[in-house]
């Protein structure tokens, strides 16, 4: 058992670095690229913009959430769980993670502390965070269902 969960975490791990690179690249594509260069003539488009590291981070996040949902479900928690009732408990998750954490974020942002510290310090606690609500509440009782076929 302790051999399981001890797999079980490094997958969880292998998994959670490949979503962070998506959450980093595309954090930077927005941040570096795509943001700093719109040409917004909409008000309240470009007030909700000019929250850049907000913006930024919801998109960065939302790719590496769906990336990370779709292998951990299958490959580290093996799990046959009714996927939109573990996409609602993941989506519960995330609608108190991610206002804490850009509202967070914009503060220290606001404060002169560098995004990418932020981003990783936010990315850190998600990990840790995320694991433990997979493993004790979105796939309690249903590891390891998948058939082997």
């Amino acid at each position: 058992m302790k051999n399981k969960n001890v797999l079980q975490a490094i997958k969880f791990a292998l998994f959670s670095t490949s979503a962070g690179i998506i959450q980093v690249v595309s954090f930077t594509v927005m941040n570096e690229l795509i943001v700093p260069n719109l040409n917004i003539q909409n008000e309240a488009l470009l007030k909700i913009l000019n929250a850049e590291y907000g913006v930024c981070y919801l998109v960065a996040l939302t790719l590496s959430v769906l990336w990370n949902f779709t292998f951990n479900r299958r490959y580290t928690f093996r799990s046959d769980c009714n996927i939109p009732v573990a996409m609602a408990k993941v989506a519960g998750f995330y609608l108190v993670f991610t206002p804490v954490s850009v509202i967070l974020g914009e503060m220290a942002s606001g404060k002169g502390v560098n995004e990418y510290i932020i981003l990783g310090l936010t990315m850190a606690s998600n990990f840790v965070l995320e694991y433990l609500f997979c493993k004790f509440v979105v796939y309690r009782n249903q590891e390891d269902t998948i058939d082997k076929k």
